[in-house]
């Protein structure tokens, strides 16, 4: 059969559709990426938006109109919390976020049985659901999914409900799945999860006793966090950060908003105070550390002044991007019930951000100009540096090798640079 992987969403839900590609392919099935093509058709969900859902059911539609006889398969985020209302889709297997990991199986059944297959569960009450990878067709860098869930329960988030409590992969079969890559040639390792910081969290080991581990293998030169919380840079990682320098000079440090008074209302668990002086840390350790986070702009009762707020802390800081979002309702969580900013006002603040990234994001890429950076080529001309900085070449470099270059210039946020 010829199969086709939809996804939407976040680097986890990118993981797991990788290893469900690789299950089909191990089954003797062939990958496409032409819809009318297809046997089986696969869209995985994310549901962190409204417009992250008013996709993800467009893309089941286009999927059916596209191929009114190949077999459709919806799971993930917005399946899981939409699965009602899905229900009246043309869809043949729709499940959540277990079981991902039997879809090849759960298609063998429709094909049999050619019964339409619904299968949900309890997440929070969810064993953390094993996956391997052996390789990354077409990537330079290796994803690995380390951890499940999230027992945050910030005031406008949904996915501890959609993706369960905070669950981890065992210490020994993440070690052995990442050395497995690491040996397939992944010099780069980017340690993924919903709550990457949390892994461990129940058990006698944490996130530097793997990263510890992991660095013993010759053949791994970076290792990359997807995202980590403030709490979790801890001083047992910032001890590890000053010793390990296969740890990525990059951390993506969500701080969602720089009002002490919104932070609250989210339900975050930390201050704008307690947030500089860890970042001020990491920096103590790494000097050209890249800092990068997400916003939510127009969260329920931000005034101006709460956003004039965080707009001169975000300043302060220094982030070298910002990742913008309008807040968006969730029906079921505690903001939905919230005092709502007007859209249109959202709208204006989100410009405003944005704009700010794109300062912030040239000053700090201006620091490197003249300067020597070590970077992994991932597509011949361009590839990126252990701090994140994509720079794009002047001649053309072989792909998953590691090449010196001198940043010559920077136009806007793009980098440039000379091959030595």
């Amino acid at each position: 059969m010829k199969v086709c992987i939809l996804t939407l969403g976040c680097k986890v839900n990118a993981y797991e559709s990788e290893q469900i590609k690789e299950q089909f392919l191990l089954a003797g099935h062939e990958e496409t990426n032409d819809l009318s093509a297809s046997d089986v058709t696969i869209i995985n969900t994310c549901t962190v938006t409204n417009q992250a859902d008013s996709k993800s059911r467009k893309m089941i539609r286009q999927a059916r109109r596209e191929n009114k006889d190949a077999i459709i398969v919806v799971c993930g985020c917005s399946a899981e919390n939409h699965k009602d209302a899905l229900m009246d889709l043309d869809i043949d297997i729709l499940i959540g976020n277990k079981d991902k990991s039997k879809i090849v199986s759960l298609v063998e059944d429709f094909n049999e049985h050619h019964e339409k297959i619904v299968k949900f569960y309890d997440m929070r009450d969810s064993v953390f659901e094993d996956m391997k990878i052996t390789n990354f067709k077409g990537r330079t860098r290796g994803f690995v999914k380390i951890q499940d869930g999230c027992n945050n329960f910030c005031s406008y988030c949904i996915i501890p409900f959609m993706r369960g409590s905070i669950r981890s992969k065992d210490i020994d079969i993440a070690e052995s799945e990442i050395n497995c890559l690491a040996d397939n040639g992944y010099q780069e390792i980017v340690l993924t999860g919903i709550h990457t910081g949390s892994y461990g969290t129940g058990e006698s080991y944490d996130l530097v006793d793997l990263i510890r581990r992991i660095s013993k293998n010759d053949n791994l030169k970076r290792i990359r966090i997807s995202s980590i919380e403030i709490t979790e840079l801890n001083d047992k990682f910032m001890e590890e950060l000053k010793a390990n320098n296969k740890i990525c000079n990059h951390f993506h440090v969500p701080i969602q908003s720089g009002s002490n008074y919104i932070l609250e209302l989210m339900n975050r668990k930390y201050n704008i105070d307690e947030y500089k002086s860890i970042i001020n840390k990491l920096r103590s350790i790494r000097e050209d550390v890249n800092i990068t986070t997400d916003l939510i702009v127009g969260f329920p009762e931000e005034t101006d002044e709460c956003f004039k707020e965080t707009i001169n802390n975000l300043s302060d800081i220094g982030f070298s991007k910002i990742h913008t979002f309008p807040y968006s309702i969730r029906k079921g969580t505690k903001a939905s019930t919230m005092k709502q900013v007007n859209d249109s006002v959202k709208k204006e603040r989100v410009k405003e951000v944005l704009e700010l990234s794109s300062k912030l994001e040239n000053k700090y890429y201006q620091k490197f100009i003249g300067k020597e950076l070590t970077v992994l080529v991932e597509d011949r001309f361009s590839g990126f540096t252990d701090n994140y900085i994509k720079v794009h070449f002047d001649k053309e470099c072989e792909n998953n090798t590691f090449v010196n270059v001198v940043i010559t210039d920077v136009d806007d946020t793009s980098v440039n640079g000379r091959v030595i």
